[in-house]
């Protein structure tokens, strides 16, 4: 019988994805300690506290597999926290989902299970992945339930990746996994899912910023698109493009973040028609399911996690990087997100998105 390892969170997918598994392979339940909360200086509980790892203790001893925990820690602070802080202190607004997922469950995860020799890791995402005789290629596609797909944070996967995952709950609805996590009487059959950013619970951004490396971050200019000084910012690292609320200055009109210049410690505002634009570029692209094309491709893209994605027209850059031509401009296209690509069902690719000259002029990692 085949081996498989389970990350289990100590929430209902992951766990349900370990019931699914066990009469079909020989499964095994790990649960990963990546952080305390004296690390992260926060007393609130968040996704990876002790009581989530009891819960999946009692799941895994439900269900009678093995189960264990290891401390990728060092791993997930160099890679996803240290990440997320240096982006937001640069003027990105990053997504640490998909770098956890990329370097952590996907990377150190499926190295560990490779060397106690498992035959394939498996988790709780929505998604669903295929092997193409045609192409010779696994492919990833959105899970069947569309209102809890989650392939958006999972554009970074490899095709050894993709081979050795397995995603069992991708072919049900969120409405189901917790009808069968009842079922089998496991204990996380109605917990709640996770909210905002794991080691960022409060989602105030700013302030974890702030205590996690000791820096300040100066008042500074609010300004028109002109250059014109309009007030003063609290520091730079607490506006996003797009923001409407919170930034504590009156101006007449409705006013938005329409970018940040970080050398000069300005935010420029705008008007919420100043946001919109047809185009979007990326570098880093990962192309998942199909071969990077030489021609332009119609697609459907979206460059934030909750927004369905809009009909498009890619165009393959000579570096490697990408731009993304839109049929109707989109709202708030903001550097460090993801832009990630569609064919129907299937995740053709995604990347960071960011500004035309750093995708024009950098090859692409």
């Amino acid at each position: 019988m085949e081996k498989v390892m389970v990350a289990m969170s100590g929430g209902v997918d992951s766990s349900a994805a370990a019931a699914i598994l066990k009469d079909k392979y020989e499964v095994t339940g790990v649960t990963l300690r990546l952080y305390t909360n004296e690390e992260i200086q926060i007393d609130s509980r968040t996704c990876c506290s002790l009581d989530d790892v009891e819960d999946a203790r009692s799941v895994a001893n439900k269900l009678g597999i093995p189960f264990y925990v290891f401390n990728f820690g060092d791993r997930f602070r160099e890679c996803v926290i240290d990440k997320f802080n240096s982006s937001y202190i640069n003027g990105l607004t990053p997504n640490p989902c998909i770098d956890c997922n990329r370097f952590i469950k996907f990377d150190a995860l499926l190295k560990r299970a490779e060397m106690l020799g498992q035959d394939y890791i498996a988790t709780g995402h929505y998604v669903r992945r295929r092997f193409d005789e045609k192409s010779g290629r696994y492919q990833l596609l959105k899970g069947a339930d569309d209102t809890k797909d989650q392939s958006y944070v999972l554009y970074g996967m490899t095709q050894e990746q993709l081979a050795k995952t397995l995603f069992p709950v991708g072919e049900l609805t969120k409405t189901r996994t917790r009808e069968l996590a009842s079922e089998l009487g496991l204990i996380n059959a109605h917990k709640p899912d996770s909210q905002d950013i794991c080691f960022v619970p409060d989602g105030d951004y700013a302030s974890f910023i702030e205590r996690y490396t000791g820096k300040s971050f100066p008042e500074g200019d609010f300004t028109d698109k002109q250059g014109n000084v309009l007030g003063k910012h609290s520091g730079i690292i607490r506006y996003t493009v797009g923001q409407r609320k919170g930034l504590g200055i009156a101006l007449g009109a409705p006013a938005y973040v329409i970018s940040k210049d970080i050398e000069n410690n300005r935010v420029v505002l705008g008007s919420n028609d100043d946001l919109f634009s047809d185009t979007a570029y990326a570098y880093d692209v990962n192309w998942v399911s199909a071969e990077r094309p030489e021609q332009p491709v119609k697609v459907c893209a979206r460059v934030r996690y909750n927004q369905k994605e809009q009909p498009a027209v890619l165009y393959p850059l000579e570096n490697g990087n990408i731009k993304v031509v839109f049929e109707k401009p989109q709202r708030a296209i903001t550097y460090g997100q993801a832009l990630v690509c569609y064919d129907g069902e299937l995740l053709v690719c995604g990347g960071t998105c960011c500004s035309e000259e750093r995708a024009v002029n950098e090859v692409s990692e």
